[in-house]
């Protein structure tokens, strides 16, 4: 497809942002900011993969970025993560994007197939070692946070941590996603390993601790989609499932007091999102210039807003923001390159420990 046709295509979709502009005012929110944006004036474009508007807050970076830069157009598409490394791969030759965004295990795919480039944005030395790749072809923006999601309608006593969830109060009351199809199944493994003195290296404590949920009856059922909306129609008493979700049920979707969010108080794992530059994409001033808008203090403040935690360490919040995510120091960044290389025994242990299989 001539690049041409690729715009008016992406054009006539609903992929267009456009914002009233104004010119680059105030002062720069990194050195060379500036001189950066003169050259992504002349490509005038940014393409950025699976970052849908309503997820995360896209959208108000969006809305952002286009007042700062009017004169750059952004468009985005919202396929999700593995199909994001799929289209980069096929179209290796021509590439069409200039970022991709995605769970960062699909990051790590992404550099294996080698269709991502260095770059470090801003505050890039700021994360956490697991939670960047090396060079730069991929780093994390914001976090995903394994959470305690309960319905005060339906439990009397709201559970603060893991060893609550064993009592006997919360018999046929806990739902949570099958590890061995879904990565937030996965990630619950590691994150019941942190509580109970293991690690990602050891998950025997998580199994054994998730076995005795299962053995106790305390587990309602475990599933193998998001059960999302049936803990908004009222038919899960404990989802241990990600914090946004929880937050989205009670901010946004009209659960309100009903709902409590809790970071369990021994441990918790934050799973990494991350953006990458596309290998030899067709505006890579452009992407990196919205690359770093990501990672600026400003971008970071703007993922809170979306109820998901910034990858930044103490990054300034707004106060409406600080009070839905207060701090918690219990949460483990995840390292999704050994996670990864553990997916069949996790699966295969948590099989035998909580189904018997």
């Amino acid at each position: 497809m001539k690049r041409r046709q690729l715009l008016a295509a992406l054009a006539a979709s609903p992929l267009a942002v456009s914002m009233p502009a104004f010119s680059f005012e105030g002062a720069e929110l990194y050195p060379g900011e500036k001189t950066l944006y003169e050259a992504a004036k002349k490509e005038g474009f940014v393409v950025s993969f699976d970052t849908g508007p309503e997820w995360v807050n896209w959208k108000g970076l969006f809305r952002d970025f286009k007042q700062r830069y009017p004169e750059i157009d952004l468009t985005y598409n919202d396929i999700g993560s593995a199909a994001t490394v799929f289209a980069l791969e096929k179209s290796r030759r021509r590439p069409q994007a200039d970022t991709a965004y995605y769970f960062a295990a699909s990051a790590v795919d992404a550099v294996k197939k080698d269709v991502v480039a260095p770059f470090q944005p801003i505050n890039f030395e700021k994360l956490p070692l697991v939670f960047r790749e090396a060079s730069g072809k991929w780093f994390t923006i914001h976090t995903l946070n394994v959470a305690l999601l309960v319905n005060k309608k339906l439990v009397k006593s709201v559970p603060t941590g893991w060893a609550d969830l064993l009592k006997p109060e919360y018999r046929n009351s806990i739902v949570y996603l099958d590890p061995r199809s879904t990565g937030v199944g996965q990630v619950i493994v590691f994150a019941a390993a942190y509580a109970n003195g293991g690690s990602i290296d050891n998950i025997k404590p998580g199994i054994e601790y998730l076995g005795k949920l299962h053995s106790g009856g305390n587990v309602m059922r475990v599933e193998g989609t998001t059960p999302y909306a049936k803990f908004l129609k009222g038919e899960i008493p404990i989802w241990i499932g990600y914090e946004n979700d929880g937050l989205k049920a009670k901010y946004v979707d009209g659960m309100g007091d009903a709902a409590e969010v809790i970071i369990p108080k021994e441990a918790s794992v934050a799973a990494p999102y991350a953006i990458s530059l596309v290998k030899n994409g067709p505006n890579p001033n452009a992407a990196k210039l919205w690359l770093n808008f990501t990672m600026s203090d400003v971008g970071q403040s703007l993922f809170a807003q979306g109820f998901v935690r910034p990858a930044i360490p103490n990054v300034r919040l707004a106060l409406d923001a600080q009070s839905k995510m207060p701090p918690a120091p219990q949460l483990r960044p995840l390292d999704v390159v050994k996670a990864s290389e553990r997916n069949s025994e996790v699966s295969k242990l948590w099989a035998q420990a909580a189904l018997g299989k």
